[in-house]
């Protein structure tokens, strides 16, 4: 009997898991396109521009888009196949101001 019941947890454990994973599967891979595509959604869909990026490692380009208009901001990578994952967004956007030395030296 105690068998049984463990059985049935594993059973219960393991379907839970199987559905956690394939319903994040789709999320995840919305979030995924070639480059172009991405863009056009940011530009179009946002009027977000290419703010500033850098190298990730060997093979793979960070980028941070932003749109002053709707204060909305988008965090991309892309490996060097093209294609491009959405890392992060988020909303109320605001660009630092470089520090200039007299700033610097107030803090």
């Amino acid at each position: 009997m105690i068998e049984r019941i463990c059985t049935k947890r594993m059973f219960a454990l393991l379907l839970l898991a199987f559905g956690a994973v394939m319903t994040s599967l789709p999320a995840h891979a919305d979030s995924c396109a070639i480059r172009a595509d991405i863009v056009a959604k940011l530009e179009g869909n946002f009027q977000e521009q290419l703010t500033g990026g850098g190298l990730h490692g060997l093979s793979a380009v960070v980028e941070v888009w932003t749109s002053p208009k709707t204060g909305t901001f988008t965090v991309v990578t892309t490996d060097a196949k093209g294609l491009s994952c959405i890392l992060a967004t988020g909303t109320d956007w605001h660009a630092a101001s470089p520090l200039t030395r007299a700033s610097a030296q107030a803090l």
